[in-house]
C-alpha cells in the first residue's frame, strides 16, 4: 500500500506540506513520517495532527486523500515518483518540481507546476490563476516539463514560461503567454483576453470554433496553415488521455506572428472553422 495521508477534516487555515518530500519519506519508518512537522498559520505541527497516515513510501508512491484545497505545496520539488491526489489540492502544486508525475482527480488551487522544470502534472478538475508561471520577481517560469489540466484555467497561464508544454481543456484566462520565452501552450476551451503579450518565442494555439481571441495589433497575420509538428503534440495528448475535440487532427489555423514590440519570433495559432 502506498504511503496514504487521509485529511480528517477540512482546515480554514492552510497548511504547508512542503516537507513532506518522497525522496525522504522512502527511507523513513511510519512513526518518523508521523512526526514530521508541517506549517499550519505561524505553528509547526507534526503531520499525525491532520492527517491518519498508513502505508508505505518504498515503491515511491504518495496519495492524499480528501478535500485537501487548503493543503499548500504538494509534491514541491519533487525529483521522482508518483503522487495522486484524491480530491482537491491546494495552491503551488508541483511547484519547482524536477521530475516525476503528479494526478489530481478534483481541482488544483493556483500556481499549478510555478517554475517546474520537469515532470508531469495532470489535474482532472480545473485550476486556478498562473499554470506554469514565474513567481513575483523571478526571471523564468516552467523551464521544462508538461501540465495537463482538463477543466478551466485562470489568468497569467504560462507567465514567463521558457520551455515545456501545458494543455487546458476548458476555458483560459486573460493574458495567457505574457512575458512567454519560449514554450507551447495549448487552449482548446473558450479563451480570454489579450493573449501572448510580450511574447518572444514560441507558440500559443487556441482550438474552440465558438469563439476566436482577439489577437494584440503587435501581432501579424502570416497566413493559413496545418502544422506538421502540432499533429504530433496532439496525439501526445490523446495519448495521454487528455480529451481532445471532434475533428481536431484535420483542421487548419490562422498563423499570427509576433510579439513586434519584442522579438517577434513567436505565433499564436487559431482554428478555422
Amino acid at each position: 500500500m502506498p504511503l496514504t495521508f487521509q485529511l480528517r477534516e477540512s482546515s480554514s487555515i492552510p497548511i504547508e506540506v512542503d516537507s513532506l518530500q518522497l525522496d525522504v519519506l522512502k527511507m523513513q519508518s511510519l512513526d518518523d513520517v508521523k512526526a514530521t512537522l508541517v506549517q499550519r498559520g505561524n505553528r509547526q505541527h507534526p503531520v499525525s495532527d491532520f492527517f491518519d497516515v498508513v502505508g508505505s513510501a518504498e515503491d515511491n508512491e504518495l496519495v492524499f486523500v480528501g478535500d485537501c484545497s487548503k493543503v499548500k505545496l504538494i509534491g514541491t520539488k519533487l525529483a521522482s515518483g508518483r503522487i495522486r491526489v484524491e480530491g482537491h489540492a491546494g495552491m503551488h502544486l508541483g511547484a519547482e518540481m524536477t521530475g516525476g508525475e503528479i494526478i489530481v482527480s478534483g481541482n488544483a488551487g493556483d500556481w499549478v507546476g510555478a517554475e517546474m522544470h520537469g515532470g508531469t502534472i495532470t489535474v482532472k478538475g480545473n485550476a486556478g490563476h498562473l499554470v506554469g508561471a514565474v513567481y513575483r520577481g523571478g526571471f523564468k517560469g516552467m523551464t521544462g516539463g508538461e501540465i495537463f489540466i482538463h477543466g478551466d484555467a485562470g489568468n497569467e497561464i504560462g507567465h514567463g514560461m521558457r520551455r515545456g508544454l501545458i494543455a487546458v481543456g476548458g476555458k483560459s484566462g486573460d493574458v495567457p503567454g505574457v512575458n512567454m520565452i519560449a514554450g507551447t501552450i495549448l487552449l482548446f476551451g473558450e479563451p480570454g483576453i489579450r493573449p501572448a503579450p510580450n511574447l518572444k518565442r514560441g507558440t500559443i494555439a487556441y482550438f474552440d470554433l465558438n469563439q476566436s481571441p482577439e489577437v494584440l495589433p503587435s501581432f501579424k497575420f502570416a497566413g493559413q496553415q496545418k502544422p506538421t509538428w502540432l499533429a504530433i503534440y496532439l496525439k501526445h495528448l490523446q495519448q495521454q488521455g487528455f480529451p481532445l475535440p471532434d475533428g481536431i487532427f484535420d483542421a487548419s489555423y490562422r498563423s499570427y506572428r509576433g510579439d513586434f514590440l519584442e522579438l517577434g519570433k513567436g505565433e499564436v495559432l487559431i482554428r478555422c472553422a
